[in-house]
């Protein structure tokens, strides 16, 4: 294939999930002989191939314009202001000399004042493919980026769950449902969505069901999460048990991680099997404000706060038996793909993309949804079937292969 330029549009280069797997997109475009940047709201990183847009002022205006509107709208919701975003205002990036020159935008997450839907008209105008990754559901719904148990998306939104006393049939997100089918008829864009789960809520929805839609997973560095450590992770008590069982998320009391069915799982097991009790550990990583959280867990546990460092993560994750998500929802399940590429091996509910990482039984366990009982016997399965750990590094390098991932994205223009 001869030489691409591509630009990559997103709010982030390497603050959460969706931003990181659009670096390592990047990356391997450039392992590819392409030429590949990114245009970001919030740079971080000393990369020269990411370029930051605007100004500082710009950008500030820009973002608490559109959050204002959203609370004059929401009954001053602070709440669930983050967990909707309408696109009204953004960046101009179709002006940016990158853009001029890309033979092909890559869209990833770039609502928070990023990318403006007028703006994404513009873009679409300039006759150059546009490839739409969807990270969560806000392509699909009017303004949320999780629908959770709403099926307002699968008609034309409205009655939105987030807008409390301003909910109404033709309120803020079907006045946004409109702009977004408006622009879905006028332009070629084509979707890419990170998991089945993924592209199957999209066929669903009103906006997407007849579009095209193209799976392609999230690149993953499986060379960064190898079955061995030349340095243990090291817990004071780490001698006295066999099996670490880990659970991480950025924000562990994030409601939609579904901690306390985990707790309920261990604490059956503390109950009903206290000889898998006596030789293992909960380690859980990861944000909480709370110190509360684990005052109803009887198993063995610690809590490691937040890992930031990637090395000691994966030194941890070496050490690990079971790696479990209780998540209620996953469009993919990072933490999964990091604990199996280890050599750990997944225990999981299926409502998302973990069905894409996990075969039930042979590379790990779905559990019955919302069935602490079940993820119980998940773990009990996970340790008895001692796994061959650098068999499950093979099926995370095959299915995530950060090159191989690149080609598909190529493909489609």
């Amino acid at each position: 294939m001869e030489k691409k330029r591509i630009v990559l549009l997103s709010h982030n280069d390497l603050l959460g999930g969706a931003a990181i797997v659009t670096y390592r997109l990047m990356k391997a475009l450039h392992e590819l002989g392409h030429e590949a940047d990114m245009l970001v709201f919030n740079k971080t990183c000393d990369n020269p191939h990411v370029h930051q847009l605007g100004t500082r002022p710009v950008r500030g205006w820009r973002f608490i314009s559109e959050r204002a509107g959203i609370m004059m709208r929401n009954g001053f919701n602070r709440r669930d202001l983050f967990k909707i975003s309408t696109a009204s205002t953004g960046m101009n990036i179709h002006r940016h000399p990158l853009v001029k020159k890309a033979d092909a935008i890559f869209v990833n997450w770039v609502n928070q004042s990023t990318v403006s839907l007028k703006e994404m008209q513009r873009i679409c105008d300039m006759g150059k493919p546009v490839i739409w990754t969807m990270h969560d559901m806000w392509c699909m719904t009017g303004i949320c980026h999780h629908a959770y148990s709403c099926s307002n998306y699968l008609q034309q939104c409205g009655d939105c769950p987030y807008l409390g006393p301003k909910a109404a049939p033709g309120d803020l997100s079907h006045k946004i449902w409109l702009k977004k089918k408006k622009l879905y008829d006028s332009t070629d864009i084509r979707f890419v969505a990170v998991s089945n789960w993924v592209k199957q809520c999209a066929h669903n929805s009103s906006l997407l069901r007849d579009k095209d839609i193209t799976v392609i997973h999230n690149a993953f560095p499986s060379d960064l999460f190898r079955t061995y450590s030349d340095k243990p992770f090291t817990i004071e008590t780490r001698n006295r048990f066999k099996n670490i069982i880990a659970f991480g998320a950025a924000k562990l009391d994030d409601p939609v991680k579904g901690l306390t069915y985990a707790i309920d799982a261990l604490n059956i097991l503390m109950n009903e099997a206290p000889e898998i009790a006596a030789g293992s550990v909960a380690v859980f990583f990861g944000k909480t404000d709370r110190d509360d959280l684990f005052h109803k867990l009887r198993f063995p546990h610690l809590a490691c706060g937040t890992i930031n460092d990637h090395t000691v993560l994966h030194q941890l994750l070496v050490q690990t038996k079971v790696i479990l998500s209780t998540s209620l929802y996953e469009t993919l399940g990072g933490t999964l793909i990091e604990g199996m590429s280890a050599g750990a091996t997944p225990v999981s509910f299926g409502r998302g993309g973990q069905t894409d990482i996990i075969d039930h039984k042979v590379t790990g366990y779905i559990a019955e949804y919302c069935n602490p009982r079940d993820v119980a016997e998940g773990i009990k399965w996970a340790l008895a079937a001692n796994l061959d750990r650098e068999k499950q590094h093979e099926t995370i390098l095959r299915r995530f292969n950060a090159n191989d991932i690149a080609l598909r994205y190529l493909s489609l223009i």
